[in-house]
């Protein structure tokens, strides 16, 4: 590893067009679980100008299943709590089309429990999770930080602090690594969409004391050239009326910033029997665990399935040469724990408590470094840091 070195990661705020979208999916998934907890969902969502569309298969208990019209509702009341409320894209005016369907058999047969059969993966794919000791959530600084500024413009623009804010926004941090660790940060960028008219240089001025409450102090660049607001001068046009925006386009936002490996798999608009989705928060929950125990300052895992099957095809530890014992033993370690249920997609469901309506929080902001709180953010919690260091001991 590198130990003098320049690293950047970015975030985009809820009111990005692809969040958006992503939001409204996970409000779906949210919508079928909360009435029924082995409800199968795979939604996909479309926004543009004026334009909601949702595509996919779904899959719940008749009596319970929800309406279009339960649906439509829930879609716009997720797009109004974001914010939208303009003349190009509004929770209330906006066209709105559902082209959800059932569940392939196909693909229900290879999941379904059935005789002597367990619950098999949903999909094939590879998984990883990662954890670091750059911050107290063990995220990378980078999108750690990121995640954070954009926040903080929405709390804002949320509570009228800043009512010249409007929802669209994106961040992007480099940060200067010294003998491996974060030292300050040499570029900030900050493209936020705002009120019409609104003065540009009070907008930069805004954003740098935001820029200044964030990060630690000292880290703020010396050079003002080095922090970028608005770079291409206006930005009054955003959101789903300036870009379109899908959901599964903001992967590496979801995860670690692109200082980790991912496996390609979107998680919003899934229900927990895709692994794409709860065999990702299985393997942070590895990772973090790992690194709060001591046991390593960074570590990556992987996480492979198969379509049907239930256990999973490999698992992999790397932590990078900063770990207290061998990464194989860290494998063998964690294949004793029995809560995790063998990593299987019944094992993880079961572990995290993942059959629940949870997953509209997760879909800005990241999925990862964030305060697990009731029932929420599971896979974010170090309560198996003891057992792994006793069988590691």
């Amino acid at each position: 590893m590198r130990s003098n070195y320049l690293f950047t990661s970015e975030s985009v705020s809820e009111g990005h067009p692809d969040k958006v979208a992503d939001q409204i999916s996970d409000a779906v998934v949210d919508l079928f679980i909360g009435r029924d907890a082995e409800a199968r969902v795979a939604c996909e969502t479309l926004v543009t100008t004026n334009r909601i569309v949702l595509a996919g298969e779904v899959r719940c208990q008749l009596e319970v299943t929800p309406t279009i019209a339960d649906i439509e509702a829930e879609v716009r009341e997720t797009v109004k709590r974001i914010g939208y409320e303009q003349h190009g894209f509004h929770w209330q005016y906006a066209d709105f089309a559902c082209h959800l369907h059932g569940q392939s058999a196909d693909i229900a047969q290879g999941v379904d429990e059935a005789g002597n059969k367990d619950e098999g993966a949903g999909d094939q794919g590879i998984m990883f999770g990662f954890a670091c000791d750059e911050t107290p959530d063990l995220m990378p600084a980078t999108i750690h930080y990121s995640h954070r500024i954009l926040e903080k413009l929405a709390e804002h623009r949320h509570s009228g602090t800043a009512d010249f804010l409007e929802p669209d926004s994106k961040s992007q941090v480099t940060l200067a690594y010294e003998n491996g660790k974060p030292m300050r940060a040499v570029k900030l960028v900050v493209s936020t969409q705002h009120a019409k008219g609104y003065d540009q240089a009070k907008l930069r001025d805004y954003v740098k004391g935001v820029f200044a409450d964030v990060l630690p102090s000292g880290w703020m660049p010396n050079d003002d050239d080095a922090i970028f607001v608005n770079p291409t001068g206006l930005f009054e046009i955003g959101g789903p009326d300036g870009d379109a925006g899908l959901t599964g386009r903001k992967i590496i936002v979801d995860t670690y910033g692109g200082a980790a490996p991912h496996g390609g798999g979107a998680f919003s608009g899934k229900d927990p029997t895709k692994v794409d989705r709860s065999a990702a928060y299985a393997a942070r929950y590895l990772a973090k665990n790992i690194v709060a125990a001591g046991l390593a300052r960074r570590c990556t895992i992987q996480l492979a399935y198969a379509i049907g099957v239930s256990e999973p095809l490999s698992l992999y530890v790397d932590t990078h040469g900063t770990g207290t014992v061998g990464d194989d033993a860290i494998e063998l370690a964690i294949g004793k724990i029995e809560r995790l249920g063998g990593l299987t997609p019944r094992g993880i469901r079961t572990c995290l408590g993942l059959n629940r309506p949870i997953y509209s929080r997760t879909a800005a902001y990241g999925h990862f470094g964030r305060a697990p709180e009731g029932d929420l953010f599971p896979w974010e919690k170090t309560d198996l840091k003891d057992e792994l260091k006793a069988l590691l001991a």
